[in-house]
């Protein structure tokens, strides 16, 4: 008869298997999704320290976008408004220089990046601030530059805003399309054009753009609308000029003998009839302001420079607009999930 085979069990004495440890890559890994988690608590906490966001576009460059930004930001901010500004256009970020901040460092706190103070508390979040060498050419692949909006929707340190205005390359490029996914919520977008049919057609694009991703357009801005000259002569003194297309402009100046007279240097009321015909809002018409183009060179944008002047006059018209859509019950806020 055989013996019963011998067991090798010898109960609590029995090692145990230990976890192997994770790899340097999935630490990496694990780090990495962790970030992107907080960073995602982060930009929905925006939802709440951030009344409005809008997003400011134009479907070509030298349409003065930047200048238009900058200027809402300047009139909104003048209201009382407490506002920031984030400029993500790579290749051309002049938010900074309009509001005399080139060259301005960034102050980093606990992981979070502190934006820079400009005219009227407002601030500021360029990618110039990021450019070591202005005078080279940015060359920036897709990932990186997508990685760097996000960063800048997720790890700076806004605080309570009543409005953030972005400012965004001219186009309708990969930007745009990464913050209205990003962000929880997009008010709505303000396009600006100049009166030359080419500049009208790309706002067309820049408007229809906005419609296929769900983002309402909140109006369509006219820069460069028209150059007003202004004279003084005899009272009740008939004026001529001759305009652009080389017509004769006339005017009759008033009692004390001031005259002035509007030449539509790249003529006028195209944007008006882009809104119309696109069934969208027509914000308003902003002069051709040599000062402008002084202002921004200078670190002086032209609110600052003339705050009762006519261009400071035009923006605070176009804002109270703004507002007001912003402001009304059923103002199309759009949330992206």
């Amino acid at each position: 008869m055989s013996e019963p085979p011998i067991s090798h069990h010898h109960g609590k004495s029995e090692q145990k298997t230990e976890k192997p440890e994770a790899s340097t890559e999935q630490k990496a890994q694990m780090e990495q999704a962790y970030q992107q988690m907080q960073r995602k608590l982060r930009i929905n906490k925006i939802d709440q320290d951030i009344k409005h966001k809008i997003m400011v576009l134009s479907g070509k460059g030298g349409v003065g976008k930047s200048t238009v930004a900058t200027g809402l930001a300047l009139s909104l901010a003048r209201m009382g408004k407490k506002v920031g500004i984030m400029d993500i256009d790579i290749t051309g970020p002049n938010v900074p220089k309009m509001l005399g901040l080139e060259g301005s460092d960034l102050h980093v706190e606990n992981g979070r990046i502190h934006p820079a103070i400009g005219s009227h508390g407002i601030k500021v979040i360029s990618m110039a601030f990021l450019i070591e060498d202005p005078d080279k050419p940015v060359i920036w692949r897709g990932p990186i530059k997508l990685g760097a909006i996000n960063q800048f929707i997720g790890d700076v340190e806004w605080g309570e805003l009543d409005a953030l205005i972005i400012d965004f390359p001219p186009g309708t490029s990969d930007e745009p399309l990464t913050v209205s996914q990003s962000l929880p919520t997009i008010d709505g977008v303000v396009i600006v054009t100049t009166p030359q049919e080419v500049a009208l057609l790309d706002s067309r694009k820049s408007i229809n753009f906005a419609k296929t991703i769900s983002i309402p357009v909140i109006g369509v801005v006219e820069n460069m609308s028209g150059y007003t000259i202004n004279g003084i002569t005899d009272s009740d003194t008939k004026v001529s000029i001759k305009g652009p297309s080389g017509n004769m402009i006339e005017t009759v100046s008033d009692s004390e003998g001031n005259w002035s007279i509007t030449l539509d240097v790249f003529k006028s009321g195209g944007g008006s009839d882009a809104a119309e015909n696109l069934s969208v809002p027509f914000l308003g018409s902003l002069p051709f302001d040599p000062g402008i183009v002084r202002g921004g060179d200078d670190g002086v944008h032209r609110i600052l420079a003339e705050p009762d002047g006519a261009t400071a006059e035009a923006f605070d018209k176009i804002v109270e607009k703004v507002v007001e859509t912003l402001e009304l019950p059923s103002s199309p806020t759009v949330r992206i999930s």
